[in-house]
């Protein structure tokens, strides 16, 4: 059993806290809305009341926060994490976030004494809450090493990508593959319905052809062949469009820095910003078959 301190308790968060603490640690929970911090303590945790108190005492600082300058912020601004946790100990930081900005923070932590990984997670809200979630990890061996047994209270795949700032690099090469694949399967369903061939023919037969993917196969945007699709749940949102905007502008980011050449990702890009600018962030990106009848 490790002490915990969780910091960041929102959609993903809530969920992933309540796992480490179903899986035996100790965990003091943090959030600026004093809701989710009660939420959390219903659920297990002990309610703290700050920065300082929530990583007091404690061997593992795992956090889920919106950006980089929330990152850096938390851990290393002004009364905070590395300000106030004992020296040595490990941070976990399940954030999507810039690459670069995942490397400054293990930058710092190392210069302040301290061992972190970048673990962002795949796998969405359900995902979370039933401790299934995938995770990749980027640090030394020895950080992943000792991270390995708190992802797992959490996760169901957990891989360790490489060198600082990698988990990132696996997370944002991966939702543009999954950015641009879903758009494709958008685009195939409403192609086979306009010419007279039914969803779930057409999914019997492309989910065992060439065209498979998991976009079709896990995340269909068409209701009916596959049950737990959002599809299926008039497309309540699990991961949003705004969310999947984000992931897309890291990965542009990141190519441009890079010199990567993503023709596809850019357009795939352009596709959610439009669907964000026409007031679709809160939809279930599964839903845009539905909602732009494949205008995209």
């Amino acid at each position: 059993m490790a002490k915990i301190a969780f910091i960041g308790l929102g959609n993903m968060g809530a969920g992933m806290c309540a796992n480490l603490v179903k899986a035996h640690h100790e965990v003091a929970a943090f959030d600026l809305s004093a809701d989710a911090v009660a939420a959390a303590a219903e659920r297990g945790a002990r309610a703290a009341i700050s920065i300082a108190d929530a990583v007091n005492g404690v061997d593992v600082v795992v956090s889920m926060l919106p950006a980089g300058k929330h990152v850096l912020g938390v851990y290393f601004g002004a009364d905070g994490v590395a300000e106030h946790a004992q020296q040595g100990i490990l941070f976990i930081d399940c954030s999507t976030i810039a690459v670069t900005d995942a490397r400054e923070a293990h930058e710092k932590a190392a210069e302040a004494g301290f061992m972190m990984i970048d673990a962002p997670v795949s796998g969405g809200t359900a995902a979370a809450e039933a401790g299934t979630l995938t995770f990749m990890a980027g640090g030394t061996r020895i950080a992943y090493e000792l991270a390995e047994p708190i992802l797992k209270g959490m996760g169901k795949n957990i891989f360790h990508a490489g060198a600082a700032g990698n988990g990132q690099a696996a997370k944002i090469a991966n939702n543009m593959l999954l950015g641009i694949s879903m758009i494709g399967t958008c685009e195939a369903f409403n192609l086979a319905e306009k010419l007279g061939l039914d969803a779930q023919t057409f999914f019997n037969i492309s989910s065992v052809s060439s065209g498979q993917c998991w976009s079709m196969t896990s995340y269909c945007p068409a209701p009916g062949p596959v049950p737990t699709s959002p599809a299926n749940r008039d497309y309540k949102p699990g991961f949003a469009v705004a969310m999947m905007l984000k992931d897309l502008h890291l990965a542009a980011d990141a190519a441009k820095a890079a010199g990567a050449d993503i023709r596809l990702g850019e357009l795939a890009e352009s596709i959610y910003q439009n669907l964000s600018e026409r007031g679709f962030d809160g939809l279930d990106f599964s839903g845009v078959m539905k909602d732009l009848k494949g205008d995209l």
